[in-house]
């Protein structure tokens, strides 16, 4: 069956594996983000890397989301080929090719880029200079992540001094991710070690402006960190992403405790024995990298094991249900790795599908 042809079917109708989102759940989700972000008075840029689609995307800005961030420069092409103009890259664009794209991706949104690196600088700098445009940075600082990114302090200030030499740049302001607290199950500490990194980012700002530059944005903040990082002082805009959908690996690792608006619909293929059931939904429609699937409505789970084309569920006693041809649902394990494999998302309201959505940024991983 066609994905138009899904439109007005009970979700139980579908054809499998189907990806599914919650409307009512996320949209609830992305309510009590934006409220959190106007509480504490810091704008919401949500990450699209996980959803990879412009209906949601669209939601989020309708919300009052001021813009999106995107993880890839095709994610970006993507989005603002669909109308979305203010759009985060956070991520360095290197290399001729990625830098011509980028330079053309400015005459349809108003892209920043994440910066670390003088050679890199000089490289944006000349491409801008030559297609008489202009680019804006943030500079990424590591705060704690250990990734990219110059370290906070004076190494932030000087590179500013650069961009700020370079024609065709323009300084935005600075980024940050503070990764290494998501894990964290005491949420006091968690809250300090946020509050700690996140000051060191701000902190930089502030040493940026009182060398006498421009910082206008201050970014951090991720779904495992949600809400200490909109809470703290010198912030102005989070990135929070996949609190919209949540998954297990959020609420099992990360203790976050948004309800779960994204499953997998699969059929039951075989029931070899009594405590055995297979499904027709394995690695390729779901992920299992951060963390299992976990099947509703089924109460005796002893093991789940994907296979490449299948889902082993393993019963810790014997049951009739469900029978073959019965249909499973399973919150996702992780939405950033499940979406993608995706080509498209059925919102459902309730039992009843109300839309098909293309995930028209799968696959953009350049």
């Amino acid at each position: 069956m066609a994905a138009t042809q899904w439109l007005n079917l009970r979700k139980s109708e579908l054809d499998t594996p189907a990806l599914l989102v919650d409307l009512d759940q996320m949209q609830a989700n992305i309510a009590r983000i934006m409220e959190t972000c106007r509480r504490h008075g810091v704008a919401w840029r949500p990450h699209a890397k996980a959803n990879k689609t412009v209906e949601i995307v669209r939601m989020e800005l309708a919300a009052g989301a001021i813009g999106i961030t995107c993880a890839k420069l095709g994610e970006a092409e993507v989005m603002a080929a669909a109308g979305i103009r203010n759009i985060l890259i956070a991520n360095q664009i290197v290399g001729r090719v990625k830098i011509a794209r980028l330079m053309a991706l400015l005459d349809h949104a108003e892209a920043i880029v994440a910066v670390d690196n003088p050679a890199n600088l000089a490289q944006l700098s000349a491409a801008a200079k030559e297609a008489h445009k202009t680019l804006g940075v943030v500079i990424e600082v590591n705060i704690g992540m250990d990734r990219a990114g110059v370290e906070p302090g004076a190494p932030v200030v000087a590179l500013a001094g650069m961009v700020m030499n370079h024609p065709g740049l323009r300084l935005a302001g600075l980024m940050g991710w503070e990764s290494h607290a998501v894990a964290i199950t005491d949420q006091a500490e968690k809250a300090k070690v946020v509050a700690k990194a996140i000051g060191s980012l701000t902190a930089s700002a502030a040493a940026c402006r009182q060398a006498g530059h421009g910082i206008e944005i201050v970014s951090c903040g991720g779904t495992g960190t949600f809400p200490y990082c909109a809470q703290q002082p010198g912030v102005t805009e989070v990135e929070v992403g996949g609190a919209i959908f949540s998954d297990e690996h959020y609420r099992t690792h990360y203790h976050c405790d948004f309800p779960c608006a994204l499953t997998i619909l699969a059929t039951v293929t075989s029931r070899p024995n009594p405590a055995r059931i297979v499904l027709d939904a394995g690695k390729k429609a779901m992920s299992s990298d951060s963390a299992l699937p976990r099947a509703l409505n089924l109460n005796n789970v002893r093991a789940v094991r994907l296979s490449a084309e299948h889902t082993t569920i393993e019963l810790d006693s014997h049951s009739d249900l469900p029978r073959v041809g019965d249909k499973v649902e399973l919150v996702v394990g992780y939405s950033d790795t499940t979406v993608h494999l995706h080509e498209h998302m059925v919102a459902v309201r309730g039992e009843q599908v109300e839309a098909i959505w293309n995930v028209v940024a799968r696959g953009k991983i350049k």
